[in-house]
């Protein structure tokens, strides 16, 4: 095997190596770094895939390790942190379920939803052009974006207040129930498009040049605050959209 077959697998390792770094983060407290890394995990396992594809690098090893790296990097990863996080929030809190330190425990189905989503990633050969079950990494960015809004406020370079978002993230219940909602869609049976363009024609593209005008068009309105609304806007469009979804 040369060195060029060697490239994908080390940028898959570089995925899988900042997923735990983010989960030591985690343990520190320190939750925005945490999430930071979880980004850049998703950095790789952008680019591992396109390096695979150009350089022509496929390999079994490959495909497992991906699904190994991914099972950390967007399930553990982002599982621990959404835990320790609610944990925090219901200290103090009157809610019974808060209190008996229940509702945390919630968090532990992104992980679990995770390992379910990939191993059938793995043998469900209708997958290649779209998605059936929410993509891993979009899940583990919708909650890695969590802490950004409210320790980070990247709101302030906004043209738009994003105080709600603070509020709704910031509400137990409302975190939780979104881990749940997630989870399920991970697991669903729901078609969801891929960001991958095999043309630049607007035919067969339209709801990827949607969610890109869109995507754009709330970035200047809410900075990084707008990339919970993006998980969310491009979990509507798949939703609304079935029909026009292949697999």
């Amino acid at each position: 095997m040369n060195i060029r077959q060697h490239i994908p697998n080390t940028l898959t390792v570089m995925n899988l190596l900042s997923g735990l770094v983010s989960i030591t983060m985690t343990f520190e407290g320190k939750y925005p770094v945490a999430a930071s890394l979880i980004f850049l995990a998703a950095v790789f396992d952008f680019l591992d895939g396109n390096a695979a594809r150009i350089l022509k690098a496929y390999s079994e090893l490959g495909k497992q390790l991906d699904s190994l790296a991914d099972m950390v990097s967007f399930g553990v990863a982002p599982g621990i942190m959404i835990f320790m996080m609610l944990s925090v929030h219901c200290a103090g809190s009157c809610n019974l379920l808060e209190r008996m330190h229940i509702a945390p425990y919630f968090a532990m189905l992104i992980p679990v939803c995770s390992a379910l989503r990939l191993a059938k990633f793995n043998i469900d050969l209708r997958q290649e052009v779209n998605f059936i079950g929410m993509p891993t990494p979009a899940i583990a960015l919708f909650f890695a974006s969590v802490p950004l809004v409210l320790y980070v406020q990247p709101g302030i370079f906004s043209l738009v207040h994003v105080d709600f978002l603070i509020s709704f993230f910031g509400n137990t219940r409302i975190l939780t129930l979104l881990v749940v909602f997630f989870s399920y869609l991970l697991i669903s049976d729901f078609r969801i498009f891929s960001m991958k363009f095999k043309s630049m024609g607007w035919k067969g593209n339209e709801l990827r040049f949607v969610l890109l005008i869109c995507s754009i068009l709330l970035f200047l309105l809410f900075s990084l605050s707008a990339i919970p609304m993006i998980i969310i806007l491009y979990v509507l469009l798949s939703i609304f959209f079935q029909n026009y979804i292949t697999e």
